[in-house]
């Protein structure tokens, strides 16, 4: 029985265009769109320019994210204590209130002062009680020898004069005192006696410490204007707010601009390498098709060189021959994959020149001078713009250095000299009260869309692509906003309630 002869089987592969990287960007920058919306939505409910100026102003004072989310009526008057401890966002949080002594050469029978505990003023208790207020107290004492000594806390009497008292006895150059009043009342003229026995040697040092937990009735996320200003993050001396209201308008045009750009120019970066190397590998392969080799075995043996970048693509052209795949459409699914003009030029005129057969050995070479040729023209481009976007960068620093200035230094110092709520007028000159923040706010705005434009600008000038600028744009906005935070944004600027203190008496006196 004859064998039938072996029967060369040719595979014809449709392959899909690979779609992703768009399919990538538009998940990534739909996503920061959507969440630089959400952003932008809560700083224009919280922002007096929106609210105040451009539509009315809830008549209570909150901003109208406060209301909906508290679930307070905008047409009553500012909720009190009892009102603002039912929601999450306007609860109260304690806040210490330190009084440091340091008394050297003490004689006996020994000394006191007098010192204020603040508290919530009782229009804004509303229903409820005050709540408790902790003290702490603690104290050491040094001397020539040992012996006791009894520090005594007077808490004041509603009907004035001294009330209950708290001892505490400890031993000097021991291990000191310490002592706790579970509710300290806010009232004035509270004392704190040192009290040793006659006859015994001075205390060459005492150093008393006195910790309260007081409240003021202030949410502690809002300021005095009942702005949202969001808790509290220290960081060394630094007392951040990077939940204020006006930060999200830095976020959210950070998140609608940067995400999609920077996975973008990714991109755009790793397919310039490619082409980068597309010049080499067109000029290897007319070298090997003048040696006589086929386009499907050049192309076959050059995945084995080292083309960078384009050393995947080579690999995937040479499996994708290995299957059966036609030349002309395994280089017309490269173009695709690359999906730039320079490398689709190319192509097709390559896929041309093999159709119609005959040297295509010049038209490679062409094809790769013609490339080498533009890509060049895009390095003097970039090496030319480079200067120009130096000075965009060079001059939006300089504008954010004079604004941060002035947001620190000018506007502290205008605010300073009328601290009241109206004007005051020396000789002839009135001196206008101003608010600080919105004064803030507003040159806030101006580096951000200094930002934005500037940003823009210097990466369409560098590669032509909006992505690049967008980019630019992005980490522009996010060094304002650092710069903001870190320095302008400071509490007295924010409106946020200064540590009131204890207010200790400015004399001491021997107690009885």
């Amino acid at each position: 029985m004859a064998r039938k002869g072996k029967k060369k089987i040719r595979v014809d592969l449709n392959l899909p265009k690979n779609d992703n990287t768009r399919r990538n960007f538009l998940v990534i920058t739909i996503t920061g769109a959507f969440l630089g919306i959400l952003c932008l939505g809560f700083w224009a409910t919280n922002a007096a320019l929106v609210f105040g100026v451009l539509a009315p102003a809830p008549a209570n004072g909150n901003p109208v994210f406060i209301n909906t989310a508290c679930g307070f009526d905008a047409n009553l008057a500012i909720p009190d204590y009892s009102e603002n401890e039912t929601c999450f966002f306007t609860r109260e949080r304690a806040a210490t209130q330190t009084l440091l002594i340091e008394w050297d050469n003490v004689k006996a029978p020994g000394l006191g002062m007098e010192f204020d505990v603040t508290g919530i003023d009782e229009l804004r208790l509303g229903t409820l009680s005050h709540p408790p207020q902790e003290l702490r107290m603690s104290c050491d004492a040094s001397a020539d020898e040992d012996f006791p000594f009894t520090v005594t806390i007077w808490e004041p009497s509603p009907g004035g004069g001294l009330g209950t008292q708290h001892s505490v006895s400890a031993v000097t150059n021991q291990d000191g005192c310490y002592l706790e009043i579970g509710n300290a009342a806010p009232a004035e003229g509270w004392e704190v006696w040192l009290k040793f026995d006659r006859g015994l040697p001075r205390i060459n040092e005492f150093t008393l410490t006195v910790e309260v937990d007081t409240l003021d009735g202030i949410p502690d996320w809002m300021n005095n204007k009942n702005q949202f200003i969001g808790p509290a993050l220290e960081i060394g001396p630094l007392n951040l707010r990077p939940l204020i209201f006006i930060n999200f308008f830095g976020y959210g045009f950070i998140l609608i601009a940067l995400p999609g750009a920077l996975y973008w120019d990714k991109k755009m970066k790793a397919i310039n390498a490619m082409e980068e190397k597309f010049p080499d590998f067109l000029r290897d392969l007319a070298e090997y098709w003048k040696g006589g080799l086929s386009m499907t075995l050049a192309v076959r043996t050059l995945a084995n060189s080292e083309y960078g970048a384009l050393n995947d693509e080579v690999k995937r052209m040479a499996q994708q021959l290995s299957w059966g795949v036609a030349f002309g459409d395994v280089i017309v699914l490269f173009a695709e994959r690359v999906g730039t003009p320079l490398v689709r030029r190319a192509i097709s005129l390559i896929g041309e020149a093999n159709k119609a057969g005959g040297k295509i050995s010049d038209i490679l070479v062409t094809a790769a001078n013609d490339s080498r040729e533009i890509k060049f023209l895009e390095g003097e481009r970039e090496r030319a713009i480079a200067s120009y976007i130096a000075v965009i960068w060079t001059s939006y620093f300089v504008f954010l250095g004079v604004i941060v200035v002035l947001a620190k230094v000018f506007i502290p110092a205008i605010a300073s000299s009328n601290s009241g709520e109206e004007s005051a007028q020396i000789g002839n000159m009135v001196i206008r009260a101003i608010d600080p923040l919105f004064f803030l706010v507003v040159f806030f705005y101006g580096v951000s869309a200094q930002g934005l434009g500037n940003g823009a600008m210097a990466g369409l000038m560098a590669t032509g692509r909006l992505s690049s600028g967008m980019k630019h744009a992005g980490f522009m906005l996010i060094i304002s906003t650092l710069a903001f935070n870190f320095v302008a944004f400071s509490p007295d600027l924010l409106g946020i309630q200064g540590d009131m203190g204890l207010n200790p008496s400015l004399g001491t006196f021997v107690p009885g």
